[in-house]
């Protein structure tokens, strides 16, 4: 039992991580419709950027995402104007695969040409520390990415609901036709969205390599767990992403301890199916996107 509850503990802290990652995929999907597989490669390019930051200048990994979510933010934008922009929207979904796809591999090929295909960790002096509750281990680091996490999806939650382009983000995702006739400058909006999207993934990098080792390969396997989470908290909600991240980060975690780290895995697909079949939708997601 003793275990298990450690494996909870760890899994709520790894799932606000995942939450991180998540949260900009789901947003890009909800306002453009864009299925962006090249989300986790822009994750894994984040956590060697501050890799770099913290061997070449000393900067502390949590410290470098105050650098790090501008300049993502800013290359977001402009893959956005010069890929995203000019798909036709009766073929956005597909297309955006393709091209999205590409920026993955490209980003994973100039990754293997600059740092080779060895794995990297980002190890600062407290990497190994950890507290003790009640016999219950916590590394310092996963705490601090869990709360980091936290304090940027609370700034997303309070964008999205206080603020205008928030309001506009929601109306477009709730029903784009009727969000354009309200004077919505829907291109602003899903180039926004797009960098916001990026700038989530990079913050979201910085933590990732100071928790697990890392290489530009590493994104196959993030993708993959990042569309489970996507797909099963209901595509377009951010919250649902949320949600769906602490629970298959739990998942992950307690099968990891009880039966077996191989299997750890494949409880994402599992849960997700589970699920699904009686909830297609997703745990918040709607049966059917405004078009009225």
């Amino acid at each position: 039992m003793h275990l298990v509850v450690q494996a909870v503990i760890l899994g709520v802290l790894v799932g606000g991580v995942y939450a991180l990652m998540a949260s900009g995929l789901t947003l890009v999907f909800g306002i453009m419709r864009v299925i962006n597989v090249a989300q986790g490669a822009f994750v894994i390019l984040g956590a060697y950027l501050s890799y770099s930051l913290f061997r070449a200048f000393g900067i502390d990994p949590f410290l470098s995402i105050l650098l790090l979510t501008p300049l993502m933010f800013v290359l977001g934008v402009g893959i956005h104007r010069l890929f995203i922009r000019s798909l036709r929207s009766e073929s956005r979904e597909e297309m955006s695969l393709l091209v999205t796809w590409a920026t993955a591999l490209a980003i994973e090929g100039a990754l293997s040409v600059a740092y080779t295909t060895t794995y990297r960790s980002t190890i600062p002096s407290y990497a190994q520390r950890s507290w003790s509750f009640s016999g219950y281990r916590v590394g310092e680091v996963r705490v601090f990415g869990f709360v980091i996490s936290l304090a940027i999806l609370a700034g997303l939650y309070l964008m999205l609901s206080r603020t205008r382009f928030g309001r506009s983000v929601r109306a477009t995702v709730q029903n784009p036709t009727s969000a354009k006739l309200l004077g919505v400058d829907a291109d602003r909006v899903s180039a926004l969205g797009f960098g916001i999207g990026i700038a989530t993934a990079a913050a979201a990098g910085a933590v990732f390599g100071i928790i697990y080792p890392f290489n530009p390969g590493s994104h196959y396997d993030l993708i993959s767990r990042l569309l489970s989470i996507v797909v099963l908290g209901g595509l377009g909600s951010v919250g649902g992403a949320i949600v769906a991240s602490l629970i298959l980060g739990v998942a992950e975690s307690v099968v990891a301890v009880t039966i077996s780290p191989t299997w750890s895995s494949f409880v994402f697909f599992v849960v997700l199916i589970a699920i699904l079949l009686f909830r297609p939708q997703g745990l918040f997601g709607v049966r059917e996107r405004g078009a009225l």
